[in-house]
């Protein structure tokens, strides 16, 4: 297997210009001269020197594989380009807003129309946030469609607050399961129903075990007895997930319902013993808080059981906002949670996210998608109308082949 490097090339677009030999001579019925432009393609930015393969490269590069513009300045340059990251960021704004905007916002319309859905939020500096110090927290908020859902999608929100209005704003429209975290904002959404993560609640246990001057667990702890009790019920998840949602609401009611029980029962028990350990006591106390929402899973077999869908596309975002710090404005942070949007969306249908920018960008800036919104649903992430080349399947299946 050869590694063929990356090279650049300069394109030259010529527009042919006729000129009708007839028009504007004397007897003519036209007295005007006429000039007739060939048609070419509208560039994606148009004076520059950018084009739909150069911004696309940039923003995989970027958003896909977390590598932020400053290094690609350094290995643009190494390849023969003088790209300074100001014109990489701008580039980015601006295609975000102008191609980009149109497909997210119907990703986040489509995703209002399940009937499952995750959320999660994190945490983004923006430096140039309005009535904020710098080093002061913003958030992204994340919505992810369930297993269960036909379409795969993942949708960022870059908010200045967690408040609840934003996640009440984020679900207007929306009625069926919201899976979550315990956070309290949610609460102000209207016409859901929340389903607990046990995931989370497990991690508060997971956090009560006492470890030893080795950093190992201290056997027989009640952390640890209330962990495996949570593990049991993700143990008899991983044991019916063949199964029709139907068999499994079924086996959720025999089995979980007997775990669940023994589980309840442990909590109030362990709950009237004095312990000195503050993290089990808040282990303890979350569990009982949340109890009415984490045996949401119980009434359909569609249900997750934990977040940990939605916390799966957080975390490439996460690890490169280790290397990137923060957006310099909310416009950047505004670009940041649309391409996440759509890069964390076509790895959830198993795209070539480069391929698939690539084909956006050199679609959009000629389609009448202003006029005609439906046009839109073509260059959905889950579009059966997407070319072959945006399919990894279909690229391995060619390099096997050869």
């Amino acid at each position: 297997m050869e590694f063929i490097p990356s090279k650049l090339k300069v394109v030259q677009v010529l527009q042919e210009v006729a000129k009708c030999t007839n028009c504007g001579n004397e007897g003519s019925e036209n007295p005007k001269d006429h000039f007739q432009k060939a048609a070419v393609p509208t560039s994606v930015l148009p004076h520059s020197i950018a084009t739909a393969s150069l911004v696309a490269q940039v923003m995989y590069q970027k958003f896909a594989m977390g590598i932020p513009f400053n290094r690609q300045e350094n290995d643009w340059y190494r390849i023969g380009l003088v790209l300074p990251r100001s014109n990489m960021a701008n580039w980015t704004i601006r295609c975000s807003e102008e191609w980009l905007a149109p497909i997210y916002n119907r990703i986040h319309e489509e995703l209002l129309k399940c009937e499952v859905l995750h959320m999660d939020e994190t945490r983004i500096q923006c430096n140039k946030e309005e009535g904020k110090q710098a080093s002061s927290d913003s958030f992204m908020w994340v919505m992810r469609s369930a297993a269960c859902e036909e379409i795969k999608a993942a949708f960022f929100h870059y908010s200045r607050s967690r408040s609840g209005d934003v996640a009440k704003q984020l679900l207007q429209g929306f009625h069926g399961y919201l899976t979550t975290d315990a956070y309290s904002a949610y609460e102000k959404a209207e016409n859901i129903k929340r389903n607990l993560c046990w995931a989370h609640c497990r991690r508060y246990f997971i956090e009560s075990i006492p470890l030893d001057n080795k950093g190992k667990e201290i056997s027989g702890s009640k952390g640890a007895e209330g962990r495996e009790f949570i593990n049991l019920l993700f143990k008899l998840e991983d044991e019916i997930k063949e199964l029709s949602y139907d068999e499994k609401k079924e086996k959720r009611q025999e089995a979980s319902r007997a775990i669940l029980d023994a589980f309840w029962s442990w909590v109030e028990e362990t709950s009237a013993i004095s312990t000195t350990n503050e993290n089990l006591t808040k282990a303890l106390n979350y569990a009982k808080n949340q109890k009415k929402y984490l045996e949401t899973f119980l009434e359909d077999g569609r249900l997750p059981i934990s977040n940990n869908l939605c916390e799966a596309n957080i975390k490439p975002y996460a690890v490169a906002r280790r290397a990137w710090l923060f957006a310099d404005t909310p416009k950047g942070a505004t670009a940041n949670a649309i391409l996440y949007t759509l890069v964390e969306s076509a790895k959830a249908n198993i795209l070539d996210v480069y391929e698939y920018l690539k084909y956006i960008l050199e679609a959009m800036p000629n389609t009448d998608f202003k006029n005609h919104p439906e046009l839109l649903d073509k260059y959905l992430p889950w579009s059966k109308d997407l070319p072959e080349e945006c399919r990894l399947n279909h690229k391995h299946k060619k390099c096997f082949k050869k």
